[in-house]
């Protein structure tokens, strides 16, 4: 009897299909940028709403960058610039431009050492997933980004969630796993003594632009004997002295044991790092598999990123207008109405709740030249699609309010069709 044929790729069809039918279907759209904040993407000109790349610094690399890349490279005793490491930086990938970005970076964070890894996923991975381990304990906001959960679940450590920025439910929970208090674990069982306890917030969350309250956090991780880990991914290069980042803003980063950030954002380049005491970035080195066992970041990036760190240094102006256009394109859109969230960061979300509005809504931005991105579930919790917006520096204003016009046209459109539709 012959055996029946089947597609082994069907579960895969199907689970595609269900995602385009409740309209979760992801795809990649090429997008090319262009200057003063513009993009192309499927044809159209658009005004580009929806990147990191906050300070709005040159994406492109000019004549006189890479002579000056040449010339940091060779002065290291390379022939010229190396494009690849070549291998795990701790096999033959470690470069000079990857010790002198990290010296420079520690002194930035004001930490005694940094450890740069490829992506800002990889950092945080890594860093979790070596901290802590089996019956160990994590204490993360539900809003924190999938690299933290991701991290945490890998780690195989007992997840704790709190309640968005719900400063009581944390310390209900670090309570439960302290000893002399009610250490419960979540098994059943009493927790040994010498459980690591690590507490993990983003600085500011991608997806709402609200700021974490790293004061309480600090002040909870000493209460408790905590560790506390900070990712700056959207803070670093947008708030404090020179772009430090937000624990340097509110004056904690001495108190935060483990400072995260990215190069993919602000800084508009690629990479993270990793600041904190020397023995945890040595300890990192030997215990972070994403680091053991990954290609170093390259070293043109390397030596890229170094020079983009004085670029951020010195943009306080960037800065000051980033924040300044992002409150007018939050405030032209609140005054009509809509509702952009708690946050007042240079993150701007436009809650529309179900994923077929922010898929609509989207749409009809790109058709009237504003990349808008449709954010859905999983990314943000079921019921809370939403549009993110983020300024850039070198936005004009009068781009911003033109979008934000649209934004507010298409929306009460929508709300219109909506209401007419339940009528009916």
């Amino acid at each position: 009897m012959c055996p029946v044929e089947t597609d082994r790729w069907d579960w895969m069809r199907e689970e595609l299909a269900e995602r385009e039918r409740t309209g979760r279907l992801r795809q990649l759209d090429t997008c090319t940028w262009l200057e003063n904040g513009w993009m192309l993407k499927g044809g159209r000109r658009l005004l580009n709403l929806a990147s990191n790349a906050y300070l709005g610094l040159n994406p492109w690399l000019t004549d006189a960058d890479w002579a000056a890349l040449q010339l940091a490279c060779r002065s290291a005793g390379e022939p010229g610039v190396r494009i690849g490491s070549g291998a795990s930086r701790l096999i033959a990938g470690h470069d000079p431009q990857h010790a002198e970005l990290e010296r420079e970076m520690a002194a930035f964070k004001g930490k005694e050492a940094c450890l740069v890894f490829t992506s800002g996923y990889m950092a945080n991975v890594g860093t979790i997933s070596a901290l802590v381990r089996r019956n160990d304990v994590v204490f993360s906001d539900r809003l924190n980004h999938a690299s933290i959960v991701d991290g945490i679940v890998l780690s195989r450590a007992h997840h704790e969630r709190y309640p968005h920025r719900d400063m009581n439910r944390l310390e209900q929970q670090l309570k439960k796993w302290s000893v002399g208090g009610l250490p419960v674990s979540a098994g059943g069982t009493m927790p040994q003594r010498g459980v690591r306890k690590l507490v993990v917030s983003d600085a500011v969350f991608s997806m709402d632009g609200t700021k974490a309250p790293l004061s309480d956090l600090v002040t909870l991780k000493e209460r408790y004997d905590a560790i506390l880990m900070v990712d700056e991914a959207h803070s670093g290069g947008v708030y404090g002295a020179e772009g430090s980042g937000l624990c340097h803003a509110l004056g904690v980063q001495q108190r935060v044991d483990i400072m995260m950030g990215t190069f993919g954002k602000a800084f508009g380049a690629v990479g993270a790092y990793v600041a904190a005491d020397d023995i945890v970035i040595r300890y990192l080195v030997n215990a972070a598999r994403t680091f053991v066992f990954n290609t170093g970041l390259p070293p043109m990036m390397a030596a890229l990123v170094r020079t983009r760190l004085a670029e951020v240094r010195a943009a306080d102006r960037a800065r000051a207008e980033l924040h300044r256009k992002a409150a007018l394109f939050r405030d032209c859109l609140t005054a009509a109405g809509l509702h952009t969230g708690d946050g007042d960061s240079h993150i701007v979300p436009l809650l529309l709740g179900t994923d077929a509005r922010a898929l609509t809504v989207s749409a009809a931005l790109a058709a009237a030249g504003v990349a808008g991105v449709a954010i859905r579930p999983p990314t943000v919790p079921e019921g809370s699609a939403r549009i993110r917006f983020a300024p850039m520096a070198v936005h004009r204003d009068s781009d911003l309010r033109r979008a934000a016009d649209e934004v507010v046209r298409i929306v009460r459109e929508q709300q219109h069709k909506d209401v007419m539709g339940e009528i009916v």
